[in-house]
């Protein structure tokens, strides 16, 4: 299925599966129209020799240098060149395609003034498979992602490099072998090309797509938990949960509800009239996340639909305006919020895990997991890992968006460094991956230990589920491998998939 993009309808999901699954994509009919007209427009205003920003003038603390007509057929290219100043590790290739397509829809509302032959060549890279590599670093997150983003326009140039069917080529080896013709920049098209946060947005989309995935697994291994620990349930009630009056906290006391039905385990004598925290609090603190996640997803959808770019061109009054459409604040706040739930409800997460594994408050379970606690220390050291990874995770919470410091000799003297939050951003969610992984084994040991009391059926499924995976710890075994092996099976879905097959899908 081929996705249109029309600069109106691109939903988060829909930049997953073109920069994830390599969807095709195409440019619809409308958007290809507006964008001829407002080029037409910015041809007519060349042509009357108007002064324009970033057109024949030059940019940031230059903006005041007016550029000859002999400057301006180059300055196109050198601006890109100027611009590609970034350094470190390339970013993945699912975050560059991610941020192709974002900078793609944005034109097509036809304010930006780009040739509509550059933007075709970056379709057919899209659809072929060629991604520019684009370095992590050198973004501030204002005047857009433009250090990455003009690697971008350089391999749209034939220039710099790309990833091609596996290989990191020279840019015009990619685009030849992809049988795709490189572009001439022109008036505005460099430009136009990197002057909006779009590789923050892109990832952003991953990332936000990501967080919703992980914070529901999370509900099917918390279901888990609170089986083994035969919790209170009263604290997911939905009468607790309606007078309050939280969307998300009333959506996760409804799913865990689902995930423990006909659990044995919770039908068992003994329980306290108030469990801790991190089992009765789940769904106020995932329910917030909840609510999070869906004011990122608002804000970010926002940003994909819309166009941001400087200036803007309006051809139906003849009309270009200087603003700051490129700043990057709006994802950068998104995506801190995205960062700061994960990790509180990771830390939630690594609570429960705790009491899984400690005898004190485990209701009977063996120490650490094991039943010979002393000569083995049985799951003892996952915690320690847990707690590393939560550590780290605060600390990549401190927001990124109050780190503003001053560029281009102080024109730009507030930036967002939006892309300093979504590369943290993703570090969280990479962590909380591994957090979950843990509280799962510790889970389905515990199971065991609460045999032949049954689990519910999801419990049970998920439980099999660990088990073709992780075998059941009976003595001391280095673990690293089945930590990492527990949290490819989460981060591939099959957790999630295999509960909603049982319940339906899960708000």
């Amino acid at each position: 299925m081929t996705i249109t993009l029309d600069g109106h309808s691109l939903k988060i999901e829909d930049v997953v599966q073109i920069a994830r699954n390599r969807e095709k994509i195409s440019l619809h009919k409308d958007a290809v129209g507006r964008i001829n007209r407002c080029r037409a427009l910015l041809e007519r205003k060349i042509k009357a020799r108007e002064i324009m920003y970033g057109v024949n003038t030059g940019i940031g603390e230059l903006s005041e240098v007016v550029l000859t007509p002999e400057q301006v057929e180059k300055y196109q290219k050198f601006l890109v060149y100027s611009h590609a100043a970034g350094c470190g590790e390339p970013m993945a290739e699912e975050d560059s395609r991610a941020a192709m397509v974002s900078r793609l829809n944005t034109h097509c509302w036809g304010h930006s003034g780009i040739r509509i032959e550059c933007l075709d060549t970056q379709v057919d890279m899209l659809n072929k498979g060629v991604t520019p590599v684009m370095c992590q670093k050198g973004s501030v997150g204002a005047c857009g992602d433009l250090s990455p983003m003009s690697q971008m326009a350089l391999a749209v140039m034939g220039e710099g490099e790309s990833f091609y069917k596996g290989k990191r080529l020279p840019s015009a080896e990619a685009l030849k072998q992809a049988g795709i013709k490189p572009q001439v920049f022109r008036e505005r098209d460099g430009l136009a090309s990197i002057n909006g946060s779009n590789c923050i947005t892109g990832m952003g989309c991953i990332q936000l797509f990501d967080a919703y995935r992980w914070l529901k697994t999370q509900e099917v291994v918390l279901a888990l938990t609170l089986e083994v620990l035969n919790a209170n349930m009263k604290a997911y009630d939905h009468r607790i949960h309606q007078v309050r009056g939280y969307p998300g906290a009333q959506e996760c006391a409804e799913n865990i509800r689902k995930l423990t039905e006909g659990s044995d385990l919770l039908k068992r004598p003994g329980k306290k009239v108030q469990d801790a925290y991190s089992m009765r609090s789940s769904p106020q603190v995932v329910g917030a996340s909840k609510d999070a996640l869906k004011w990122a997803r608002y804000m970010l959808e926002i940003e994909l639909n819309h166009a941001a770019d400087n200036p803007t061109f309006f051809p139906e009054e003849e009309l270009v305006l200087t603003g700051a459409n490129f700043q990057g604040t709006p994802m950068a706040y998104a995506l801190e919020l995205v960062g700061m739930s994960t990790t509180t409800v990771a830390v939630l997460s690594e609570r429960r895990m705790n009491r899984l594994v400690n005898p004190h408050l485990s209701v009977g379970l063996p120490a650490f997991l094991t039943k010979g606690a002393g000569m083995f220390s049985g799951l003892m050291l996952t915690q320690y890992t847990a707690g590393a990874l939560i550590a780290e995770m605060r600390i990549l919470s401190h927001p990124g968006c109050t780190q503003s410091i001053p560029a281009a000799a102080d024109q730009e003297d507030f930036v967002s460094m939006g892309m300093t939050t979504a590369i943290k951003t993703r570090q969280i969610i990479e962590n909380s991956w591994y957090v979950l992984a843990i509280e799962l084994m510790s889970a389905a040991q515990a199971v065991e230990y609460r045999a032949p009391v049954k689990p519910s059926p999801v419990g049970q499924a998920v439980h099999e589920l660990v088990r073709k995976h992780v075998k059941k710890l009976e003595e001391d075994r280095p673990l690293y491998d089945d930590i990492n092996n527990l949290t490819k099976v989460c981060r591939d879905n099959l957790v999630l998939d295999i509960a909603e097959k049982i319940v339906g899908k899960l708000k």
